[in-house]
């Protein structure tokens, strides 16, 4: 009987979590994955002590970067901390880190930012005019200023690479602000080559309290919300590569001036 592949591809109706993916699917192709983010990125635990304060841990190896990591085999890096914004990751961190070094170079990245920007620094979100797309020097600092700064420089790092832009999820705390950075990151993956939207806020479950009765401990997740975003991700991005193809027929030459 003849395999019957098609039906992976050719499904218009196909939304990007319908198949969930246990093995990461053609998530597998990307060798490198650089995740950029916070608390999200970085598998940070809430511990709560014997006088009722918390304490914050990241914990990179709950990370959903490095359960992508176990289930594809790639390499992951963690570009990332609990607590981050993209004016710090741009301002200081990523230079004190040395995140900038083209040692670390990547295939793809994953950038996961915007919770901490909107609900912690609550400075302005800003629109793509705030972007120089000839030199993020120029940039606005706005979120979506230093947000586009990001993408700019790892563009610069490996022209090539693959991005994919993740929404801040659907949960109570959902607001005009975080809508109008998902739109801006549209407009990105619209404006910049490569780039996709991850839209956990359109098609991943609402972070409701059964949710997180579930998958967090305090106000971030658990083992179990960490792997279950993994394998949301993985899936998400293997949903991307299906339906685009002959976009990424070349990702093993990332990183060359090779071309098939």
């Amino acid at each position: 009987m003849e395999l019957n592949y098609k039906e992976l591809f050719d499904n218009e109706l196909e939304k990007p979590l319908d198949r969930i993916v246990e093995d990461g699917g053609f998530t597998g192709i990307f060798r490198t994955i650089g995740v950029v983010g916070d608390s999200l990125s970085s598998g940070e635990f809430q511990a709560v002590h014997e006088d009722g304060k918390n304490s914050y841990h990241d914990l990179f190896e709950y990370s959903y970067g490095q359960y992508i990591a176990r289930i594809c085999g790639s390499t992951v890096y963690n570009f990332s901390r609990g607590g981050m914004t993209a004016k710090e990751y741009c301002e200081t961190f990523a230079d004190y880190k040395g995140f900038w070094n083209p040692s670390y170079a990547c295939q793809a990245y994953i950038i996961a930012l915007g919770v901490n920007d909107i609900h912690g620094e609550n400075f302005e979100v800003g629109t793509l005019d705030d972007v120089d797309f000839k030199n993020y020097k120029n940039n606005r600092k706005t979120i979506t200023g230093y947000y586009a700064q990001i993408i700019q420089r790892l563009k610069q790092i490996q022209p090539r690479a693959e991005f994919f832009l993740m929404t801040i999820p659907n949960e109570t705390r959902s607001n005009e602000k975080t809508e109008a950075l998902r739109q801006n990151l549209y407009a990105f993956a619209e404006k910049f080559s490569n780039t996709f939207v991850l839209d956990l806020y359109k098609y991943g479950p609402e972070y409701n309290l059964e949710f997180k009765s579930k998958f967090f401990m305090g106000g971030h997740m658990n083992p179990m919300g960490y792997m279950f975003t993994a394998k949301m991700v993985v899936s998400y991005i293997d949903y991307i590569i299906r339906h685009n193809m002959a976009h990424f027929k070349e990702v093993g030459f990332i990183g060359t001036d090779l071309h098939g």
